[in-house]
């Protein structure tokens, strides 16, 4: 109960200016992450043959493709970090913090916890590999382990661009937001129309940039008024069904089902701007009731610790599951012999999810204090253009380890490839060994 003690101690000592719905939606969303992702990712044994199938529900089962606008709340992630830089550059500016300093801080407590996890999935690849295991399946294990960490390649590149963006945002308002939605626009009507689907990756930055830029927004506190809150939600919404109804979009907003030759995430398209205006206009609008109730110390501490743990629970949840399926088998497919999308298999997803959460919860326990860990005391912080190369070559060596996985051998190029961007990445941008926990 200690932790729970901590908590209700921070939840007293709140400062009166933090605004504690940011941090609301961002526990919230990782809620809806976790559990989206151990709904849709499943696997089936044929109890006959001994085989475990991979399956992803939104392919057995197309009925349930409108749940990922539910699940969707990747642009909410954004929104926070946009707000939540907006308050760390505006703090920096007052204490005229250099941009390498305010940098390294911010790449330090969004990288380095990641690190664990790929030293982790880079043993247990090559100790699979060793013991003869099926090179294919190691690649989906290591693969589906690893998704979280797309997130991190293209938030660390956002981060570095923010005090730009803010700037931006200072200088020229909504215009600025404008501007990113315009590009974005150009980009998806180049994909379908000239087929550049090659310029279509290039909307990781337009449109989580304008995602990321809402957090300006409401920092700032435009758009205050709940009438204007409202009106933005519904005409987002019936661009974003118009769009998907009318246009050349796929109804899932998460995945890419069997079937479907574009994909609304990969890379992302304009849909995900106006789900995220959507669901920037009815959160903005549901922002005082809610804060009232996280007056509530109680309920104001379990969202503190939440938040404690976030990324821990984020980059670890896969491997969570992925840890069950290989507990299943050798059990004889215990929990996974039922027939996916059958009634029985949907009455006991509240179990399934209770089970995943049960077991994370000691590995949230035992790897968030790394959360907290600052860098050592004393340590160099290295020059602005070492730390954009160093998370450059991070990020290049999330998307190689998301995309082909982890091979368990040296001989593979990918993998060599994917590990030493990582662990070159990491040194140029220093992230070192911790030592000390920070005050």
């Amino acid at each position: 109960m200690g932790i729970w003690i901590q908590a209700r101690e921070m939840a007293s000592n709140t400062p009166e200016n933090r605004n504690r719905y940011v941090d609301f939606l961002r526990a919230l969303s990782i809620l809806f992450v976790i559990s989206g992702h151990w709904l849709i990712a499943t696997a089936f044994f044929n109890q006959d043959t001994r085989v475990l199938t991979p399956v992803t529900v939104l392919d057995v089962m197309p009925s349930t493709l409108w749940l990922t606008w539910i699940f969707q709340v990747m642009p909410i992630f954004f929104i926070v970090g946009g707000y939540s830089n907006a308050v760390s550059l505006e703090s920096a500016r007052k204490k005229q913090v250099r941009y390498a300093d305010w940098l390294v801080s911010r790449l330090h407590r969004l990288l380095s916890p990641m690190l664990l996890l790929i030293a982790f999935w880079v043993v247990v690849s090559f100790a699979m590999n060793l013991f003869g295991t099926d090179q294919k399946t190691i690649i989906f294990a290591s693969q589906a382990a690893l998704v979280p960490t797309w997130f991190l390649a293209i938030y660390a590149m956002i981060v570095i661009l923010a005090p730009l963006t803010y700037a931006f945002w200072r200088k020229f308002g909504l215009a600025s937001l404008l501007v990113y939605i315009l590009m974005a626009v150009l980009v998806d009507l180049a994909f379908f129309n000239l087929d550049w689907q090659w310029l279509g990756w290039s909307n990781y930055f337009w449109v989580w940039l304008a995602a990321h830029h809402l957090g300006f927004v409401w920092r700032d506190g435009k758009l205050d008024n709940s009438a204007l809150q409202i009106c933005l939600a519904i005409g987002a919404f019936a661009t974003f069904a118009s769009l998907i109804f009318y246009g050349p979009y796929p109804l899932a907003m998460a995945g890419s089902p069997e079937g479907d030759t574009v994909s609304n995430t990969l890379p992302p398209k304009i849909t995900l701007i106006a789900l995220g205006l959507f669901q920037f206009g009815l959160l903005r609008f549901m922002e005082n009731p809610v804060k009232r109730l996280l007056e509530n110390n109680s309920f104001w501490a379990a969202i503190i610790i939440i938040n404690t743990m976030i990324m821990t629970v984020y980059l670890w949840h896969m491997t969570v599951l992925i840890t069950v399926f290989v507990i299943s088998y050798f059990a004889d497919g215990f929990g996974l012999s039922m027939e996916v999308g059958s009634q029985a298999w949907w009455w006991t997803r509240p179990i399934w999810l209770l089970t995943l959460t049960v077991l994370l919860l000691p590995i949230a326990l035992a790897l968030s204090p790394l959360e907290r860990i600052g860098r050592p005391e004393g340590a160099t912080t290295p020059a602005s253009w070492r730390l954009i190369l160093g998370a450059a070559l991070v990020g290049f060596g999330l998307v190689f380890a998301t995309l082909f996985g982890l091979a368990g051998n040296l001989l593979d190029w990918k993998t060599v490839t994917a590990i030493s961007l990582i662990l070159v990445g990491a040194a140029t941008c220093g992230l070192t060994p911790q030592l000390k926990k920070s005050t």
